[in-house]
Formats: structure tokens, C-alpha cells, sequence
């Protein structure tokens, strides 16, 4: 006799292939880290041993960028007009963060030369990366993937405006999907077709420097483009970026790591 799976072990199981599909930290088969207490980011590198470099790693990320200690090199690159405009997209909660992907190649970038493929997006609120200390209102992370597996990622920082009018106008755009996310046992939200303007932002300025994921397994060798423009957000758009979250995720930042002996590059067009 066939024993008949429940919908909902078949909804569970669809959902977990998606979220490995496009999580941005490589060998990470489960959610069981979280930014407070005994599973929080003091005590990744001890959760398993896959996680080692978490605590040892010297490249880790993020980090503060000391914009008077940085090294200009004006020959940097990053090539980031290789997007399709549009594309449909969903948004996913994928318990630590919310991210959102687009079904289909949209496209990529280059960095000196290197072609890496767009993968997925998501947001951290707070910021991760901090400039002359100051950490920021939200940091979205833009996880692109080269054939050879190795992965860049930039990050755009958002600071409050002035008045609660001044919006992010992609955020905006999703307002409807992260209520959906809000409801109960809400994965997924179907965006529709979507502008990809975060991902041709014009890099007139920008920092560069070699870390790592910021949550486990933190492996490293990432190459990180921190946007130097800092975007508006308001505080209803952060809001809604943590309500689907459960409070031991709703601050998913991670502190900044030693920088060590690495050099942070400075890229920049005025100068």
C-alpha cells in the first residue's frame, strides 16, 4: 500500500529547495544560527564545525570602513549595466532575512573582467557595513555567482530621510508582497514583473575589499563593492522588512570583524 504525503510535508519541502536554491552562504543546510543568545554571532563558530571560520577566519565580514585608511586605485572595475530591465520576481522570506529573486537569468556584471552571474537579494536591517563608524538604518546585499563558484557581492547602505515621505522607490514597489509575508505560514510572495534597479546603480564611487559571507558557514573569498552613495529609506520600510521575521531575526546584523591586515580600496570618480 502507497502511504499518501501530507500537502503541507510537500509545501515545507518546496519551499526548503528554494531557499538552499538561492541562499547566499555556500554549504548552509539549515537555519540553525540567529543574531542573540546562545546561537548568536559570538558563538557561530562553535555551533558545528563546519562553521570553524566564523570564530578563526582573518577575512571576515562585514566591516568598518575608515574612509582616511583606505587606498585609492582608480584602476578598479565594475561593469553593472548587463541587467534585462525587468523581470518577474518573488519575494521570499527566508527566516534569518528577506530576500527576493528574479525567475530566469537577468543578467550580470564584471569585475576586472570576471563575469558573474546575478543569484538573489536580500536585506539586513541594520546595516552590516559601517563608514567612520557609523552604522546605517539597512544594507542590501546583491549575491552574484562566477562559473568557477566563486561569489561578489555588493552592498548598497540606506540611511533614514529627512521626512517620513522620503522613500525607497524599489522598496515601495513591494510594500503588498511583505504584508503577504506578514500573514501566517507565508514563504513566498509573488512580486509580478519587477524593475532590476538596484542592480544599475552608477558606481561613480565605491569601496572594495576581500571578507567573506556574513552569516555561517562565512566562508571566504568574497570580493565586496560597497556602494559610496548612501540610499533614503524610512523607517515604515524597515519595519516592514522585519515584520515577517521572528524577533531573534529582526536585527540581522552581524558586528563588524577585524579587519586585519587587509587593504580596503577606494574607487572614485572625483578624484
Amino acid at each position: 500500500m502507497i502511504s499518501k504525503i501530507p500537502l503541507s510535508v510537500i509545501a515545507i519541502s518546496l519551499f526548503l529547495s528554494l531557499a538552499l536554491a538561492v541562499i547566499d552562504n555556500d554549504g548552509l543546510d539549515s537555519v540553525d544560527f540567529s543574531y542573540s543568545g546562545a546561537t548568536g554571532p559570538s558563538n557561530w563558530g562553535t555551533l558545528k564545525p563546519e562553521y570553524t571560520l566564523c570564530s578563526l577566519g582573518k577575512n571576515q565580514s562585514p566591516v568598518n570602513i575608515i574612509q582616511n585608511n583606505t587606498v585609492l586605485n582608480q584602476k578598479l572595475t565594475l561593469q553593472s549595466k548587463q541587467y534585462n530591465a525587468v523581470a518577474n520576481a518573488t519575494l521570499d522570506n527566508l527566516v534569518y532575512h528577506i530576500g527576493l529573486h528574479y525567475n530566469g537569468d537577468i543578467g550580470g556584471m564584471e569585475i576586472n573582467g570576471k563575469k558573474y552571474t546575478f543569484k538573489e537579494m536580500h536585506w539586513h536591517s541594520p546595516s552590516e557595513h559601517l563608514i567612520d563608524g557609523q552604522r546605517f538604518s539597512a544594507e542590501l546585499h546583491l549575491v552574484h555567482k562566477a562559473e568557477d563558484g566563486s561569489t561578489a557581492v555588493n552592498g548598497i547602505l540606506y540611511q533614514n530621510g529627512n521626512s517620513p515621505t522620503e522613500v525607497d522607490p524599489f522598496l515601495a514597489k513591494l510594500g503588498d508582497a511583505l504584508k503577504k509575508l506578514s500573514e501566517d505560514n507565508v514563504t513566498q510572495a509573488d512580486v509580478g514583473m519587477l524593475n532590476t534597479e538596484p542592480l544599475r546603480q552608477n558606481y561613480r564611487k565605491f569601496y572594495r575589499y576581500v571578507g567573506s559571507f556574513t552569516t555561517p558557514a562565512c566562508k571566504e573569498g568574497v570580493i565586496w563593492t560597497i556602494l559610496g552613495e548612501v540610499k533614503i529609506i524610512n523607517q515604515e520600510q524597515v519595519a516592514a522588512l522585519k515584520a515577517p521575521l521572528t524577533p531573534e531575526y529582526k536585527d540581522n546584523a552581524r558586528p563588524v570583524q577585524p579587519l586585519n591586515v587587509r587593504l580596503i580600496e577606494l574607487y572614485d570618480e572625483l578624484k
